[in-house]
């Protein structure tokens, strides 16, 4: 649509063109048009926008003279940048290049993950202006849902930014992280943002496997192949065609096997166990693993041709601890999942202690610890006393106290006495379950009486 104000370039027939919510800004961050679907996504005709509801962009635009793309998408009074966060325009102004930026936006439907792609443009004056497409996230979630990914701290946050680029590309993608982490999860996520998406997704446990298993679960195997092969079996790859073989900790899959394996990914050909036709898999890989691959290359127990062939992508997922702001999000998903006919609450003082605690078990260890609780409690609410005893051994509160001291974990810690060292684990222990203090006592392996003695002379 032409406007007095941009007479050469038509920048509402630009944004009219996508499907996905569009957008003109300029750069002063201000909105000269938008598109019907940025329209309806972020519930316009029914914010206070303008002093009648707006059924296109002139109308947008026409009521106070300007809006604001932050105001709109983040609910912000000022440019992301300015809260803290990435900002694409701020970026492009200074780059003058394109720019992808996966940020949490406030939409009719709550806040949601959206990708946003922005693009400089200019009309033929050389008036600088900027098209903004955003595409929102649909396999992760900031906020509670039944199944899948979610979350919503700068790590998650730069997880799944990384996911929605590779998903795009048909190329191997190599998972890392600490067990319980959720490597599934991410595999299943890339599978679902890309193009195979409606084929199957399909999952291979590498650890444990023997030679003749691998090969039979892999490649399947024909009748008679061997003894208690009755029927003919259709192999893990051959159901992945079409589709993404995931790979479970393939560090743990024997050196004599590795060749096997890379035959496989570089060929996408293999034969079933007795069979003598050469079949193939069209299938997308993706492996995941706990161990260092790198340092196994090292010592001689990877192959080093296997490791470069899986590794083109390589995704970091960070541990829980690294995404505290996380956990009330994830305790409040779990318990939904878990308990689906019953309201399930944590106490704050669970929460507390769940931020200063270290999960060496990652999500997976969280699920269980709530699992417990579950069946410890009697009413809706899980509360310290409900938790698993194990949690709160000396070693693993002096862990959660050394945590919260924020110590330099690079440089070693000075000594102190033994009783002022029994000071400060006295000093914190009380402070966030002293509400109880026979409860106390009883995880300090004290009296009562003692207890309260230390602390009158604390």
């Amino acid at each position: 649509m032409m406007t007095d104000k941009f007479p050469i370039l038509n920048l509402q027939d630009i944004i009219d063109s996508y499907a996905d919510p569009a957008v003109i800004i300029a750069e002063s961050f201000e909105i000269i048009c938008a598109n019907a679907a940025y329209m309806e996504l972020y519930n316009l005709h029914h914010k206070e926008l303008s002093k009648q509801p707006v059924k296109n962009s002139c109308e947008l635009r026409a009521a106070d003279g300007k809006i604001y793309c932050y105001e709109v998408s983040h609910h912000y009074q000022h440019s992301c940048e300015h809260e803290g966060e990435s900002c694409p325009l701020q970026l492009a102004k200074t780059t003058k290049n394109n720019q992808r930026v996966l940020h949490v936006h406030q939409t009719r439907f709550g806040e949601e993950h959206v990708d946003v792609s922005l693009f400089p443009i200019k009309d033929e004056r050389g008036t600088l202006y900027f098209l903004e497409i955003m595409k929102t996230i649909r396999h992760a979630s900031p906020k509670s849902i039944a199944q899948g990914m979610v979350g919503k701290a700068p790590s998650f946050n730069k997880l799944l930014a990384l996911i929605n680029r590779v998903a795009e590309y048909d190329i191997s993608v190599l998972l890392q992280g600490e067990s319980g982490s959720g490597k599934e999860l991410v595999a299943y996520a890339i599978h679902q943002a890309s193009t195979r998406e409606n084929r199957a997704c399909v999952t291979v446990e590498c650890s444990g496997l023997s030679e003749s298993l691998f090969e039979s679960e892999l490649f399947g195997h024909e009748k008679g192949a061997f003894t208690g092969a009755i029927n003919k079996k259709k192999g893990l790859v051959e159901e992945a065609n079409g589709g993404t073989l995931f790979l479970d900790e393939i560090g743990d899959i024997p050196l004599n096997l590795q060749v096997k394996l890379l035959r496989l990914i570089e060929t996408q050909t293999f034969r079933k166990v007795g069979g003598v036709e050469q079949l193939n898999s069209n299938f997308r890989l993706i492996c995941a693993t706990h161990k260092n691959l790198q340092e196994m290359v090292k010592k001689g127990e990877f192959r080093e041709d296997l490791y470069y062939r899986i590794s083109t992508f390589p995704i970091q997922l960070p541990a829980l601890r690294e995404r505290i702001e996380d956990i009330p999000l994830l305790v409040e998903s779990i318990l939904e999942r878990i308990c689906r006919h019953k309201l399930l609450k944590v106490s704050n003082e669970v929460l507390v202690f769940f931020a200063q605690y270290s999960f060496p078990g990652n999500i997976r260890q969280l699920r269980n610890i709530l699992e417990s609780g579950r069946v410890m409690t009697d009413s809706n609410i899980i509360e310290l006393k409900h938790l698993p005893d194990s949690l709160f051994s000396v070693s693993a509160i002096n862990e959660v106290h050394h945590d919260v001291s924020a110590l330099d974990k690079n440089t070693t810690k000075q000594l102190v006495t033994l009783q002022q060292n029994e000071n400060e684990y006295i000093t914190w222990s009380n402070k966030h379950f002293g509400e109880d203090k026979k409860y106390l006592a009883e995880k300090l392996g004290v009296s009562e009486r003692t207890l309260y003695r230390k602390l009158k002379k604390l």
